[in-house]
């Protein structure tokens, strides 16, 4: 079965489109198979992946009923498809609110190719618009890219409240599979006291009936890293341009945490990672 998941933070900025290029990457070394889909207008996706358009994009998806997943694919890497965004895509929110299946028609469009894939990653914009509702509504998980900065645990709770809300009606089955720490500098005493209130919050949902319940912190959180922030400017993943860096070491181990967090596991271990656990990560961060 695919596992479908959303990457989303209404911040922009914190490394989720970074982390949705990697985290595809890595899972595509242990042979997966992945479409990345990209659904922020700002077009970045393509760009990390150094591949420019040739098919239809996510636009032409969401607003045209004769166009299909499969007319949009593109080959990003070995196991890896991509459906690129363009800018139009900006003014899909206003086209779309006129359509009476506007919540689910991405949904509605991935129904054909359920089980071709074993991930399907969707970069979402930073926003709660009617296009990251279309994400939420067709995903079964939601991972959160963050930076452990001043008010993360004010954000982190108030984005979750905002997607139950607007989910809730929508895809009742959604749950809140983890949080990614990016750009991590560990030898802070923010970071330390921010993971250490993001577990606090999350230990106490534990016994509630919201779609974060099972939330954790997916380690390891990944370094700030020069190699990182290069990459891109290349049109490569992490692995294709310094495959021994930090951050590639890093989106590897993190790539196994998503994989052993599947929800549909009968047996899960759960992990609680406490501030002295992240910080036992090596220094070397080049």
């Amino acid at each position: 079965m695919t596992r479908i998941i959303s990457l989303l933070n209404q911040k922009g900025g914190v490394g989720k489109t970074t982390t949705t290029v990697n985290l595809a990457g890595a899972l595509a070394l242990q042979g997966n198979k992945i479409l990345v889909i990209d659904l922020d207008p700002q077009t970045h996706l393509g760009l990390h992946f150094g591949v420019e358009s040739e098919s239809a994009s996510v636009y032409d998806l969401l607003m045209e009923e004769d166009v299909t997943i499969q007319d949009t694919l593109l080959v990003a890497r070995e196991n890896i498809d991509l459906v690129t965004s363009e800018v139009g895509l900006a003014a899909a929110e206003s086209e779309l609110a006129s359509k009476t299946d506007r919540h689910d028609l991405l949904s509605r469009k991935l129904a054909p190719i359920d089980g071709k894939y074993d991930y399907i990653l969707i970069d979402c914009p930073p926003s709660l618009g009617l296009l990251t509702i279309n994400a939420l509504a067709a995903s079964k998980e939601l991972i959160v890219p963050m930076q452990t900065h001043f008010l993360a645990l004010q954000g982190v709770s108030r984005l979750f409240e905002t997607v139950q809300m607007l989910v809730g009606g929508l895809n009742p089955g959604l749950q809140v599979t983890g949080i990614v720490l990016c750009m991590h500098e560990k030898n802070t005493k923010l970071a330390r006291e921010v993971v250490d209130d993001l577990q606090g919050f999350f230990d106490s949902s534990r016994e509630t009936a919201v779609p974060w319940k099972n939330c954790k912190i997916l380690y390891p959180p990944i370094r700030r890293n020069v190699k990182l922030a290069e990459a891109p400017s290349f049109g490569q993943t992490i692995f294709d341009y310094e495959p021994d860096c930090a951050g590639a070491k890093d989106y590897r181990k993190l790539a196994q945490s998503v994989v052993d967090a599947d929800p549909t596991k009968t047996v899960t271990v759960e992990v609680e990672v406490k501030s002295e656990q992240v910080n036992q990560i090596p220094n070397d961060a080049t």
